[in-house]
């Protein structure tokens, strides 16, 4: 498995038990804010790293790289908004991000021939 796809999975697989963590915490405490930072943080990495990985189409972008984009801007707007005192904004944009790892997730494994979809069913080895 190349270096930049382990690195997504595991940033991605970290970013849903940090994001989990994160939504079940007392909101506006020391904790949820520090979880949140590194939940941030974990969700940029796993963004950044989709741009390095082309198997869908080979040496281009594709449809998937939108959705990072997505990932990114929607990030950037639940920060500016919680710096507004906007918690609602706030909280849509993170839990839109969430339930968006967690279904791009779904889709890796559920899609044939898609490296997620290969190690869990157990057809690579």
């Amino acid at each position: 498995m190349p270096a930049i796809i382990a690195a997504h999975i595991a940033t991605a697989i970290f970013s849903v038990i940090l994001g989990t963590a994160v939504l079940l915490a007392k909101k506006g405490t020391p904790r949820h804010k520090w979880l949140g930072r590194f939940w941030a943080v974990a969700m940029l990495a796993t963004a950044l790293s989709s741009f390095d990985i082309r198997e869908l189409s080979p040496g281009h972008f594709s449809w998937v790289h939108g959705l990072s984009l997505l990932t990114i801007v929607s990030l950037g707007r639940a920060t500016w908004a919680i710096r507004q005192g906007n918690i609602r904004g706030h909280q849509l944009a993170m839990r839109g991000s969430l339930i968006g790892l967690v279904m791009a997730g779904i889709a890796a494994v559920a899609t044939p021939h898609r490296l997620l979809n290969l190690i869990v069913t157990g057809w690579i080895a």
